[in-house]
């Protein structure tokens, strides 16, 4: 009756695929005819319904074989019909003395049929799986805890299949249906049999299997004609840690009213992690720090060069005195360090599996040698690659007010691939192949036995740096030296080569991790120049294993970096948000140029006078940033002081005001001014 009411419905004599559809639904029976108790063996109940589909003019065939023959099962159905693009999985057996019974028939059974139809879906890009779970499984049942068990392990198995599907098409849903059948008509009056009809259940299980059916990894309850979707909640909880403090059971037992406070609960999803902001992290640091972080990435006085060095990295009292560029690192991966990643929803991480894959990072202003630095992270995105997932942690680093710079770190996870999701991201910050040439320069450089144990003193306490036996337990001989150590060395070295070791010279850098080095080892530096780029690979000497592939240091030319071109203390604040905007086109340039069109120039004045040139071109390429006038003539040109540009950005200052009242000054389309939202909305946040 159910058929031949959605036949009915839609039409299936002009639909064919839906009727094939809802043949096929059915057009596989299996069944082992066994009795209710799990017992004997019989063809009589599949044979029934194959009589029951062929009568209402579908096409049916039967099968016996176990679950547990899945590939059987399976083939049966490509003999018949040539392909499989549904299945209802309703293993029964509802009582047995052997517990195991019950998980193989349920559990091993669904597992193993799933199995052997996998492929087939894949190939095809198309596919529908229906796990039939319990309310015993979800809510638990007196007396049924083997039953319990193996029904809330196919909901398992079916939120982690609908993760794995997704990209082929493959949509795989739990019910959890409360139906008269031979199984309850011995418990149940005949009233109550009647009124739980299969036929109030199997609507649900056809829309399921239906192509324009997108639900996917949900979990519904279906009976008598009610049809209710489930979803978890996750409390607010509360962290109850405190940093360089043991965590205690008393802790616990203090904030056990807040963990269990479902006021403003969260409903936690796969994907949820992706804009999640970790708790905002604090660094406070003197000169002591910068010395320690030169020091621990090699600075020596040993150094030919070594009174540039002292003066400009070792001795905080030298006028020049200043930090390597790289120890902006430092800063950013306390936010990581603290544990804030585990209080991410969604990253379920275990960290004895984390690899550091690749680091990118950007300075804004000169770094300060001293202070409280305030960084605020957030998850970017979190990548499939198959063999494990990749995480990407963007890092923006304040003093004050003032954006100083930005990291990307990305995290590897191993084994926590296979979900679904996307393999790349045009947030990630890209490792580059070098020119494919000789190097431009080569330079080799010691490292100590003694070197993790003394850039460990810089913040990252990772026992694997310094514990031989915690090394052992990862497959290593001895402690191994910290990535971001030989990422500290090659970018010394690219100073030192391209820039007479002027910090101010340092834009940007961007490693790829590949193996590990042993402290000891000597390590060489391949560069090639291009323009104000710094093509570099590192090696280990004694091997020649490649440790740090695909990076590059990105340099300002000698001109910008002078004094009086660095945004200083007290400069122009609008020079935070062309920061900004410039970090907004190198990650997402093309997209821009394609939703603006359009050269922007602004003129910033203070004090009444012109103060700064700026052009962002959207039209060309995948757009651009510099300072200066635009070389040819900009669709629009906007004049407005650093102070008034600054409040229009954080909202203070409504910009038609600004333009009526003479504030902000507009040549050109002033129709593609609107346009600016694109780059400037949530600007405010800096």
């Amino acid at each position: 009756e159910t058929i031949e009411r959605l036949f009915t419905v839609y039409n299936c004599t002009t639909h064919p695929i839906i009727a094939y559809l809802f043949f096929s639904c059915w057009n596989k029976v299996n069944d082992l005819g066994a009795d209710i108790k799990g017992g004997g063996k019989s063809s009589a109940a599949a044979d029934k319904v194959v009589e029951e589909i062929r009568a209402k003019g579908g096409k049916a065939v039967a099968n016996y074989d176990s679950v547990e023959d899945g590939e059987k099962v399976i083939q049966s159905a490509l003999d018949a019909f040539g392909r499989i693009v549904v299945m209802y999985l309703t293993p029964s057996l509802l009582s047995h003395p052997i517990s195991d019974l019950i998980h193989r028939v349920h559990l091993r059974g669904a597992f193993f049929v799933t199995r052997a139809a996998w492929s087939h879906m894949k190939k095809q890009k198309f596919g529908r799986i229906i796990m039939t779970a319990s309310a015993a499984g979800i809510y638990g049942n007196f007396g049924q805890a083997n039953y319990s068990a193996a029904k809330l392990g196919m909901l398992g198995l079916s939120n982690t299949l609908a993760i794995e599907g997704r990209n082929y098409n493959i949509h795989c849903n739990t019910l959890a249906p409360v139906a008269g059948s031979r199984l309850t008509e011995t418990v149940m009056t005949p009233e109550l049999v009647a009124s739980l009809k299969p036929e109030y259940v199997a609507p649900m299980v056809l829309w399921l299997c239906h192509e324009q059916c997108q639900e996917n990894g949900a979990l519904f309850e279906a009976g008598a004609g009610w049809i209710g979707k489930l979803r978890w909640e996750r409390s607010q909880g509360c962290v109850v840690r405190q940093k360089n403090q043991p965590m205690t059971p008393e802790a616990v037992r203090d904030q056990w009213d807040k963990i269990c406070d479902f006021t403003d609960a969260t409903k936690p999803t796969s994907a949820e992690a992706v804009g999640q902001k970790l708790p905002p992290s604090t660094f406070v640091f003197s000169p002591t720090q910068c010395i320690l972080y030169a020091l621990g990435v090699g600075m020596s006085t040993k150094d030919p060069d070594h009174l540039r060095c002292v003066c400009v990295f070792l001795y905080e009292r030298h006028e020049d005195f200043g930090c390597l560029p790289t120890f902006g690192v430092i800063p950013a991966q306390a936010a990581m360090m603290d544990g804030g990643l585990s209080a991410i929803p969604g990253l379920n991480i275990d960290f004895t599996r984390v690899l550091h894959g690749e680091q990118y990072l950007e300075l804004y202003k000169p770094l300060p040698t001293s202070g409280t630095l305030t960084s605020q992270a957030t998850v970017a995105a979190v990548l499939d690659k198959g063999s494990g997932a990749v995480i990407l942690l963007d890092v923006n680093t304040y003093s004050g007010d003032q954006l100083i710079c930005f990291n990307q770190f990305s995290v590897f996870v191993v084994g926590a691939g296979g979900f679904g999701g996307s393999r790349t991201s045009d947030k990630a910050k890209a490792a580059l192949p070098p020119p494919k040439r000789a190097p431009d320069v080569v330079m080799i450089d010691s490292t100590t036995r003694d070197q993790a144990a003394l850039y460990r003193l810089s913040g990252d306490w990772n026992p694997l740096h310094i514990d031989p036996s915690f090394a052992a337990m990862g497959g290593f001989q001895a402690p191994i030296l910290h990535g971001l150590c030989s990422f500290g060395f090659a970018a010394r070295h690219v100073l030192k080569q391209f820039a007479d070791n002027d910090p101010s010279r340092f834009k940007a850098i961007k490693v790829r991790f590949v193996k590990p080095v042993m402290p000891g080892q000597l390590l060489q530096t391949e560069m090639w120049k291009e323009g104000n780029r710094i093509h570099l690979q590192c090696k280990v000497k004694e091997t020649d294993a490649v440790v740090l592939a695909g990076a590059y240091v990105d340099l300002h030319g000698a001109s910008e970096a002078s004094p009086e071109n660095l945004p200083q203390h007290g400069a122009l604040q609008s020079e935070l948000v062309f920061a900004e905007i410039g970090r907004r086109i190198n990650d997402s340039g093309s997209e821009l140029v394609k939703k603006v069109n359009a050269v922007f120039a602004w003129e910033i004045t203070k004090d009444g006078k012109s103060a700064a040139e700026w052009t962002v071109d959207l039209k060309n390429g995948s757009g651009s940033l510099r300072r200066g006038a635009p070389s040819g003539k900009a669709d629009v040109t906007l004049t407005v002081s650093d102070e008034d540009f600054v409040e229009v950005v954080q909202g203070r200052l409504n910009p038609q005001k600004a333009f009526f009242s003479g504030k902000l000054k507009v040549r050109g389309n002033i129709m593609l001014s609107q346009k600016l939202e694109v780059i400037l909305k949530d600007n405010a946040k800096l």
